[in-house]
């Protein structure tokens, strides 16, 4: 379900499912498209982050709020430059990964690359218009990790 969605604000009900990756087989895949993450925590909770996330042009603050695989988001773009401060002012840490859209059928999925600590590894993810909508899953998915509080990205960032 979405709700109010434009250029700068972005509010809606979050489904997604989570996978490891299991194998290179992906990189044969269809990408349309990839861009570089840099994402940093002011809050980090069991049902709720705040997160601030730097890509190649823009950025944003975005609020998630509960747990499981529907979850409330709040996002608004904000200048890049004062993103960049605000982690920098915070000596706050950030995760830093290369997300890749993959085209598997009418399904894309964002394929997220870590680097740094993180080297090694990768975590699909799919957003789904229902929690129980059906979706072909690609030779290349692993274990699944929805329900796996270690693979939120909000606690991959204690591993840093």
């Amino acid at each position: 379900m979405r709700g109010k969605n434009n250029a700068k604000n972005r509010i809606l009900k979050e489904i997604e499912r989570k996978f490891l990756v299991a194998n290179d087989a992906w990189k044969q895949a269809k990408c349309i498209g990839q861009r570089e993450l840099k994402q940093a925590y002011l809050l980090r909770g069991s049902d709720r982050s705040v997160r601030i996330r730097v890509t190649d042009n823009m950025a944003f603050f975005t609020i998630k709020l509960g747990t499981g695989l529907t979850r409330s988001e709040f996002e608004y773009e904000i200048p890049q430059d004062e993103a960049n401060e605000m982690i920098a002012e915070a000596e706050l840490p950030c995760l830093h990964k290369t997300r890749y859209y993959i085209q598997n059928g009418t399904d894309t999925w964002e394929l997220d690359v870590f680097h740094g600590a993180l080297e090694g590894l990768l975590v699909a993810e799919l957003e789904l218009s229902d929690e129980e909508q059906y979706f072909a899953k690609p030779d290349w998915l692993g274990e699944e990790v929805t329900f796996d509080p270690a693979y939120l990205n909000s606690n991959l960032i204690e591993r840093l």
